[in-house]
């Protein structure tokens, strides 16, 4: 776990900066602050890269969403609540904090590799900055290629009118960002659909019992709750989702 927070942090900085970079390099400086004395006035200075990183900062949720697997995970747990039935439980602030660990965890070999091949040379000072930016994106473009399907990628392709010519490799960034996270979605959603089934399953069978018993005045989702809890507690459901969820990625 040490690790993974050393990858995400170094990766939290490198990455936004990246959007930066350019315009940090020719920034000027801008005065700051001056001091006045009997031997005259100091001026002290700062560039606009702070101002630039500062600014860099607020991509950070932006590039955990296009980037990595957290789309597709918070989007089936969502989903699974409101299968069961449950509105408020559990809490969104439980349900992205299980996202965002569960992130990290099928993102540690594409962080791995980022350090690995872009952070640790650059603070050794063997690769410029830039350099360090097209090493790192090199693990992630990789990621974002093996879960991007075909028909989102060739349909962001004909809307960017790129070249037929073009091979999957040479496909910018702008182009396989967005077609990743169509990707994504489509795949959160037939998980999603699959969740939904049993529960489904539950609803019509509780339905038909109050139905057949004359209770038409009770609803049917009052008394199936216990039913779907029980069931999904029995057949140990979050070991399940979160076991399938890992396996998707492979």
């Amino acid at each position: 776990m040490p690790g993974i927070h050393k990858n995400v942090q170094w990766l939290s900085i490198l990455l936004p900066l990246a959007l930066f970079a350019p315009l940090a390099s020719a920034a000027p400086d801008i005065p700051l602050f001056s001091v006045s004395g009997n031997e005259g006035s100091q001026e002290y200075s700062t560039t606009l890269q702070i101002l630039l990183l500062l600014s860099a900062m607020s991509f950070l949720p932006a590039l955990l969403l296009v980037l990595t697997s957290f789309t597709r995970v918070v989007i089936v747990l969502s989903m699974l609540r409101q299968a069961i039935g449950l509105q408020q439980s559990p809490p969104n602030p439980v349900i992205v904090g299980l996202a965002l660990f569960l992130t990290l965890f099928i993102m540690q070999p594409v962080f791995d590799q980022a350090w690995q091949q872009a952070v640790q040379p650059w603070m050794a000072e063997e690769l410029s900055f830039q350099q360090a930016i097209e090493q790192g994106s090199v693990p992630f473009r990789e990621f974002m290629l093996s879960q991007t399907r075909p028909s989102a990628l060739n349909q962001m392709s004909d809307i960017a009118a790129l070249p037929a010519a073009t091979s999957v490799d040479e496909v910018p960034m702008t182009v396989l960002i967005p077609a990743f996270v169509i990707s994504e979605l489509t795949t959160a959603f037939q998980i999603g659909f699959m969740l939904f089934i049993p529960f489904l399953v539950i609803d019509l069978v509780v339905a038909s019992v109050l139905m057949a018993m004359g209770m038409m005045m009770l609803s049917p989702l009052v008394v199936s709750l216990p039913f779907k809890i029980m069931l999904f507690v029995l057949v140990d459901g979050w070991s399940l989702i979160v076991g399938t969820l890992a396996a998707s990625y492979q």
